[in-house]
């Protein structure tokens, strides 16, 4: 399906010859190879904190879930790329959390799956057998991308596609307010995905004059000057 029948509020970028779009719902399209990429899917987080104590509430797996599934239903791609840390740590993996998502794998069994390994996947441990993922280490090259966790991993050349950093800027406006946005960062070696992930928060980073950094906001993403 071609992109603007599907998910409509992208910013289309050239990145490496290549078209890219990149969504409100902090993921990138590469429609030419109808490749979608999200990174810091953070599955199993709050159950994580539930078993080691801490109050926090239900539902992000579900709603993490669900936003990925209404991606890939409104895109139909052929293949979905997660740049690192899918799942959250081992002691998130419970019962319930693993059945819910292997239930979303078989509902989409017709998507080709990689995840490039990230830090918390490596704690974590291999995926299920029956999740019909493919696991690669960074960096792993596609076409003119190398897919990376870590966004200062040697590229050879290639254009990083990374995540990790959960990248966010903060905007400020009159009478001292301030809001952090989520964002993405396109510099002239490599670009940072913000966290796709329902429960991960931002980071703030400051970009260098040359990188580029399109905020998402109210559905739609917007490019803001680096200095923000």
């Amino acid at each position: 399906m071609r992109y603007d029948l599907g998910v409509r509020g992208g910013k289309e970028l050239m990145v490496a010859g290549e078209r890219l779009v990149a969504l409100p719902q902090r993921a990138l399209w590469w429609p030419d190879k109808e490749t979608l990429f999200v990174a810091d899917v953070h599955l199993g987080k709050a159950a994580s904190f539930r078993s080691r104590g801490v109050p926090v509430p239900f539902g992000s797996t579900n709603e993490t879930l669900g936003h990925l599934d209404g991606l890939l239903r409104a895109l139909e791609p052929r293949h979905l790329v997660m740049l690192g840390d899918l799942w959250h740590a081992k002691d998130g993996r419970t019962p319930d959390v693993v059945a819910k998502f292997l239930a979303w794998r078989r509902e989409h069994r017709h998507v080709g799956m990689t995840l490039v390994e990230g830090n918390h996947d490596r704690r974590s441990g291999r995926l299920p057998a029956d999740s019909d993922i493919r696991e690669v280490e960074e960096p792993h090259l596609l076409g003119p991308f190398a897919l990376c966790h870590y966004p200062e991993t040697e590229a050879a050349g290639a254009y990083r596609l990374a995540g990790h950093v959960h990248p966010g800027v903060v905007l400020e406006g009159r009478g001292l307010q301030a809001l952090k946005l989520p964002c993405f960062l396109f510099g002239s070696s490599g670009a940072i995905l913000p966290a796709f992930g329902s429960f991960t928060g931002n980071a703030t980073i400051r970009p260098a004059a040359s990188d580029r950094v399109f905020v998402v906001a109210d559905e739609c993403v917007i490019e803001v000057p680096s200095s923000a």
